[in-house]
């Protein structure tokens, strides 16, 4: 009698439930809109609109609430590349990895840039409570931190965003089909705008926060908000590579 050894059953690789990755995804990116704005616009005006934010009475809670809604910012930018990277590595492992490494490097930029603000309010509430204070050393490092601050978003938000939501993320999703092809073309376009506008700020062609840089910045905005709006109510496009094993 011949006994016929039974081969075992080959193991399939799990696949992400991508109507999940979708949802969450767009959830996160709004995420990113709901606390850069308000920390932009309103929570940090007190040190970026206000000169000698050391010396005067500051606003210090409303300083550290911009602070902590950026740091649910960094969690939410980070976490639309890792949701992200199991079905976009299906098309090209290789830009799928850039598009992760790029959120994470804008995050380092944002994290800086929480750094340099809570080292603010720091030294502005020990020099409160110190008797002799040296007024002119404290404006120094003050107008440092605030433009250490500055410089953060334009080489993260104002720079790498461009590579990474724009071109890479982009292209990705041009070419799987996951989205509307039409709405990926904003960040074909918006990409490379916001590189252009951000090099030019480093290189002094233009002052960071100009009516250029904003126009510049527009077909980036409404690319990322329309993602994030389209994955978390209608999901991924169906798409040969949602397909993929």
């Amino acid at each position: 009698m011949t006994i016929t050894a039974r081969r075992p059953a080959p193991l399939l690789a799990a696949q992400p439930d991508t109507d999940r990755v979708a949802r969450v995804t767009g959830l996160l990116f709004l995420v990113t809109y709901v606390t850069s704005i308000p920390a932009a616009f309103y929570f940090y005006t007190p040190v970026t609109d206000h000169p000698g934010y050391l010396l005067g009475a500051g606003a210090d809670q409303r300083v550290l609430w911009g602070a902590f809604l950026e740091v649910i910012l960094v969690l939410a930018n980070i976490g639309t590349a890792v949701t992200l990277f199991p079905v976009l590595k299906r098309q090209h492992e290789g830009l799928a990895l850039g598009f992760v490494t790029a959120r994470v490097m804008e995050s380092v930029f944002i994290s800086v840039g929480i750094l340099s603000v809570l080292t603010l309010v720091s030294l502005r509430q020990d020099a409160s409570g110190a008797g002799d204070v040296d007024s002119a050393a404290l404006a120094t490092v003050g107008d440092a931190l605030v433009t250490l601050k500055q410089w953060t978003f334009d080489l993260g938000p104002g720079f790498i965003v461009g590579v990474g939501n724009g071109v890479i993320l982009g292209y990705l999703l041009y070419r799987s089909g996951l989205v509307p092809r039409g709405m990926a073309v904003l960040g074909l376009v918006g990409g490379p705008l916001v590189c252009l506008s951000g090099a030019a700020v480093v290189l002094g062609v233009i002052e960071s926060g100009s009516s250029w840089q904003l126009v510049a910045s527009v077909p980036e905005f409404f690319w990322e908000l329309s993602l994030g709006v389209y994955l978390l109510v209608k999901g991924f496009r169906p798409a040969p590579i949602l397909a993929a094993s």
